[in-house]
């Protein structure tokens, strides 16, 4: 399992019946969590003095019962500082646990010694956009919703990476792909995010299952000779480490490097376990 235990702002402090209480700078959270199913003594004093809870509800979805949190605020994570909100469906504009994939990535543009172009597809609100700018990338930002991309802008400004080589674009990322083989363009290396479902800005449907192969075949085509690597991140059951493996090494064969798939999590300060974070899937050349 690959860790992201170098947050400072961000904690897990403990988990049990279907939530977790986590530390987000200087406010608490209880969210739920679909991986703890165990049902372990509340004792942490953070279960009562949390700032937000977010309650699900047994008809599908939920809603936050605020107690004492700002509508908005920051926490960093290395040089990089991020703007979080608490909004529909639990989320907060940030997943913690892909720190972890941000470090590999980072290190290897890094070292690259040559011009780095990052394409990152369902970006969201651009935490491995800023990641790989910050590591020296050029880096194009793709994502449905218009708001996370100006989220993401916003990210960039706090961040001090406003003048940053990034190009951000509204779009299907299927479209994009297919627009950019037309036009001949290439990249060095290829991150994707994708939700289990989603839709585009024309309503274009997404489910994962169905579309993550192809679109891994589709992304080849816009490689460069010598790719730098190749990045999936899943919060689908379904795909196991194993499956993005499959993918990866299938598709990538032509390509000279080597695939690694495993889950992702998060330690848990209260009792020195790790949570569960969904799986990535790391193609790198040789």
């Amino acid at each position: 399992m690959w860790i992201a235990d170098n947050w400072k702002d961000y904690e897990v402090i403990d988990t049990s019946n279907g939530e977790k209480l986590e530390r987000w700078g200087n406010y608490l959270l209880v969210r739920p969590d679909p991986q703890v199913i165990w049902n372990t003594k509340k004792g942490h004093p953070g279960w009562k003095n949390r700032n937000g809870h977010y309650h699900r509800s047994k008809k599908g979805g939920g809603e936050w019962e605020f107690f004492d949190l700002p509508q908005q605020w920051q926490i960093q994570y290395k040089d990089l500082t991020f703007n979080l909100k608490p909004f529909s469906f639990k989320h907060t504009g940030l997943f913690p646990e892909q720190a972890t994939n941000w470090d590999w990535f980072s290190e290897k543009i890094k070292h690259a010694e040559r011009p780095i172009k990052v394409l990152n597809l369902f970006a969201y609100t651009g935490g491995a956009t800023l990641a790989a700018a910050a590591a020296g990338a050029h880096v194009t930002h793709v994502d449905a919703s218009k708001g996370m991309v100006g989220w993401a802008k916003e990210n960039a400004a706090s961040s001090g990476l406003s003048d940053a080589p990034i190009r951000w674009l509204v779009d299907d990322c299927v479209k994009f792909v297919e627009r950019e083989i037309r036009r001949g363009n290439k990249y060095d290396a290829i991150i994707m995010d994708p939700p289990s479902y989603g839709r585009g800005p024309k309503g274009e449907i997404w489910k994962i299952e169905d579309m993550i192969h192809p679109l891994i075949k589709l992304c080849t085509q816009i490689l460069s000779d010598k790719p730098l690597f190749f990045l999936i991140n899943s919060y689908t059951t379904g795909l196991a480490p194993a499956v993005l493996t499959y993918m990866l090494a299938t598709e990538l064969k032509a390509f000279n490097g080597t695939v690694d798939s495993q889950e992702i999590g998060l330690p848990v300060s209260h009792n020195g376990l790790v949570l569960p974070c969904g799986a990535s899937g790391r193609w790198e050349s040789q």
